[in-house]
């Protein structure tokens, strides 16, 4: 779509149309200019210890050192990084970077199933694991091509001593630290210690170099890992800054991150824009402890919020959350699932503050449209970012007229190079003019603004992590006495949607919590169905194919 239909050069607010790309060559010099303009200035803080940016600089050095002269291993290895949001993360990441590793970021709450697929699925030789999901580890990392672990634990970027006392409370009175063994691996504060003693080589990083494997069901099929360069991390990061206008200040913001870093919405707003931008990235290691979450936020005058529709209503519906202090707050972003009015407009009534939403894929790094804060129009997904093409096309991919639903398709800098050893997969996600292919249905407005209507694929968001059919069908099926069964989404007012799955049992004593309780061994938490149907039969095609849509059409009317 043309928008110069809509606007000239710049977007309303004056927000530019173009920005320049070639500012930084790499995220490596993103890190090293801001350690160095902000070095003074706290970077990130989790667990009540924070690191400035002169400690990031430091301890991510110490990181890469050790890599380069403690291990076999060399630019292009890939390093799986498995721990929620602590000040290790930012640590461990930066510095796999700066040796020039792949990171491939892993879920924690992944089942060793899953850990299993993506360690192989990406040839990770390296994994820097949190101690208390370490007993997965033990199981998966035998079965795996990893020959280095790294295990940390909550309160290792303490100092010595308490470091020792919160990390025995964690594991021996709180008993948060299941037993595991792993004889080889190396602990992340021994580690650091060792770097600060060698040698680092600086590393140069190519634009086309990957720096990211994201993994994603893409729009079929078993998680694939999307193939995120230095350049697309770095495009995504100068596209979206001027969508935020004036309000972010440089070494000014306070930025409430509770979302996961591993996750690429939070990874690119949180270890990107705002780190670019000096901000202190104050970092929530378990949002779904709304009391301890907001006794957290009581210590801070934060300025920016990043959230997503569930966890703005679970915090809106807080007491003591409503008595914060909400006087800086300025700009509050939404993504990762579909915002509602309602919950817009309560957040608005509760903090004085609106919420601008954004769109985006693991695909595209992963901002593609963005609300400007001077001129949100709720509902919508906003506008294009800078150096953005989109467009909606049929089912034979001719582009649909303005105002008229189709598949939204994206090409720019920020779109991924493609996905990790599957040229097939790659091939069938882009249009023969190079566009990536969303799956979802949109439309644009006269005014050029873009609202999503539909998916077009079958994927189910919940909590706004993608939640694939296949996979819980494949998980369902196993069960001995289940003969077929499907998965759809369903509206949840909690996470947005939840798994609903159609099934036919062979056993009329097959029990929804026999089934639950073989999900919950078998998937991640969020994963895992809420609900189920027996059905004596399920709908299909005259080929036999199980209708989905049917099924997910009848359970939402």
């Amino acid at each position: 779509m043309d928008f110069e239909q809509f606007y000239q050069d710049k977007y309303p607010g004056g927000v530019p149309r173009e920005v320049d790309l070639d500012k930084y060559q790499n995220m490596i010099e993103v890190f090293e200019q801001a350690v160095k303009k902000y070095s003074d200035r706290p970077a990130f803080s989790a667990v009540g210890v924070t690191l400035t940016y002169r400690d990031l600089d430091t301890q991510s050095r110490n990181f890469a050192a050790w890599l380069q002269n403690h291990t076999n291993l060399k630019p292009g290895d890939r390093i799986a990084v498995q721990m929620p949001n602590l000040t290790q993360y930012p640590v461990v990441v930066f510095g796999a970077m700066r040796a020039g590793m792949i990171v491939v970021n892993t879920n924690p709450l992944y089942t060793t199933r899953e850990m299993e697929h993506q360690f192989n699925d990406s040839g990770a030789k390296a994994l820097v694991v949190l101690a208390n999901m370490a007993d997965n580890a033990e199981k998966v990392v035998p079965h795996t091509g990893i020959e280095h672990v790294i295990v940390t634990e909550i309160a290792d970027m303490h100092s010595p001593l308490k470091r020792t006392l919160m990390n025995a409370v964690v594991k021996h009175v709180k008993k948060m630290v299941p037993a595991y063994n792993l004889p080889k691996a190396h602990r992340l504060p021994a580690v650091l210690s060792a770097g600060g003693k060698a040698k680092f080589t600086p590393v140069d990083c190519k634009k086309d170099d990957i720096a990211v494997l994201q993994y994603t069901g893409g729009t079929t099929g078993v998680a694939k890992g999307a193939m995120l360069t230095h350049g697309n991390l770095v495009a995504n990061l100068l596209q979206t800054r001027p969508m935020m206008g004036s309000i972010v200040q440089e070494g000014q913001e306070v930025v409430i991150a509770p979302l996961p870093l591993y996750h690429i919405y939070s990874f690119t707003l949180n270890c990107g824009i705002m780190l670019e931008a000096g901000a202190h990235n104050v970092l929530i290691p378990n949002p779904r402890d709304i009391p301890g979450f907001v006794k957290e936020l009581k210590n801070h005058k934060f300025t920016a919020f990043l959230g997503l529709n569930t966890l703005f209503v679970a915090l809106c519906n807080n007491d003591d959350f409503k008595n914060l202090d909400f006087s800086a707050l300025k700009m509050t972003a939404s993504g990762g699932m579909a915002l509602t009015s309602d919950t817009a407009k309560m957040w608005q009534r509760v903090t004085g503050c609106e919420v601008t939403e954004g769109y985006g894929m693991t695909e595209t790094s992963p901002v593609v449209t963005f609300n400007p804060p001077s001129a949100i129009q709720l509902g919508t997904i906003g506008l294009p970012i800078c150096n953005t093409e989109i467009k909606t096309v049929d089912e034979d991919s001719n582009e649909t007229p303005l105002g008229e639903p189709g598949e939204l398709c994206v090409k720019g800098p920020q779109v991924m190079r493609g996905y990790w050893q599957r040229p097939e997969d790659t091939q069938k996600s882009f249009t023969d003019d190079g566009f990536l292919r969303t799956g979802d249905i949109a439309l644009i407005q006269e005014d050029g603004y873009i609202r999503i209507v539909d998916r077009k694929k079958d994927m189910i968001i919940v909590s706004g992590f993608n939640v694939f059919p296949n996979e819980i069908e494949d998980v369902v099926i196993s069960h001995p006495k289940v003969i077929e069964c499907a998965a759809v989404g369903v509206p949840d007012t909690k996470s947005g949607e939840a798994v609903k799955v159609f099934l036919v049992a062979s056993s009329s004593d097959l029990t929804e919590g026999e089934l639950k309780e073989f999900c919950r061994e078998r998937l991640t938490a969020y994963k895992v169905p809420k609900l189920f149907e027996f059905r004596e039969e399920l709908p299909k095609t005259n080929v036999g194919k199980i209708l989905r849509r049917e099924l997910r059409d009848e359970a939402t009317q």
